[in-house]
């Protein structure tokens, strides 16, 4: 598949606020690229060279940019008019010009380029992600989450995934069935396996996802027996609903955006038993008031928990 590399041209401060737009759009693969991150980078490897081309300099300075990718076809061509929209209405010296760079690229091209700023990342106290292609030497007894994200899906790097992964260190008991909605990669339910559930679903909007998820979920030894990922729409799809409705989970999971969890805090209590456990993130905290309102209506607030300028929520049904 051909694929387009879009670069929007930003300011450092601008980054976490522009990437929690593009979430709002659903595109949730990002690579950063900051001038800061450059000098720092020859700064602390400098015993390597002794001179760095004028050239180079020249063109890294100022440069901080947001890069992301879509299909080029008909479903990308969309998603890329959406962006080029936000983009118009959010016009601020806050994210600089917002210029935006095309490039082609074929999947080959992006794997070899993704490679490059992918490396194992551990997450809290227990989980360590790590990339196919880059084992680490050393996992230090933690619970080791192999992927290959493949095109457009998450790899642990975004704080919102992170704080969803330290929520289920905490939280995910031996056996307990788990219910991913928004799954992308399938991270969140495939780590809630290796770390002891018992059965895990997941259910994505964008179809490429489910092959993804069972890609990784093979990659690290999770069977389909007790592994079920879906491709639909969890806020239109009733049938699926109802057959959630069906199961009952002790966990369910939902690291999307606000404009989404609002409209799923009326949705998730069908799923659930009266003691289970709602964690949900991807929320910038521009909107955290928005939906905790929302959620208070059937849910009874846990805790909060904030890294940079976003939040995870954990809630469970009110009685």
């Amino acid at each position: 598949m051909e694929w387009i590399q879009v670069s929007i041209t930003t300011t450092p401060d601008g980054i976490d606020a522009l990437c929690g737009i593009l979430m709002e759009l659903g595109i949730n693969g990002f690579e950063i690229e900051d001038e800061g991150d450059f000098h720092r980078f020859l700064e602390e490897n400098k015993k390597y060279w002794d001179y760095v081309d004028e050239e180079l300099l020249e063109q890294k300075k100022g440069d901080t940019k947001v890069k992301i990718y879509v299909s080029n076809n008909e479903s990308g061509a969309k998603q890329l008019n959406e962006v080029r929209e936000k983009l118009q209405e959010i016009k601020s010296p806050e994210f600089g010009s917002l210029e935006i760079e095309l490039v082609n690229m074929n999947e080959e091209d992006w794997a070899e380029n993704w490679k490059q700023f992918f490396h194992p990342l551990k997450i809290g106290e227990r989980v360590l992600i790590q990339p196919e292609w880059e084992p680490a030497d050393d996992t230090e007894g933690r619970v080791v989450f192999t992927v290959n994200p493949g095109m457009i899906f998450g790899t642990g790097s975004h704080h919102t995934t992170q704080l969803c992964i330290e929520q289920l260190e905490a939280r995910v008991k031996e056996g307990m069935r788990v219910l991913d909605l928004g799954c992308g990669s399938g991270i969140l339910s495939i780590i809630a396996l290796l770390l002891g559930a018992g059965y895990a679903e997941a259910i994505d909007i964008d179809p490429n996802a489910e092959k993804i998820a069972y890609d990784n979920a093979e990659r690290n030894g999770v069977s389909r027996e007790n592994y079920v990922v879906h491709a639909g729409n969890i806020l239109t799809d009733e049938a699926i609903c109802r057959r959630f409705e069906s199961e009952k989970y002790d966990m369910v999971l939902a690291n999307i955006v606000a404009d989404v969890i609002i409209p799923l805090a009326d949705i998730a209590p069908r799923f659930m038993k009266p003691d289970s456990i709602f964690v949900t993130s991807g929320i910038i905290m521009s909107r955290i008031d928005e939906v905790l309102a929302a959620l208070s209506k059937n849910f009874e607030i846990i805790s909060v928990h904030e890294k940079k300028d976003w939040a995870a929520i954990v809630c469970k049904p009110k009685a």
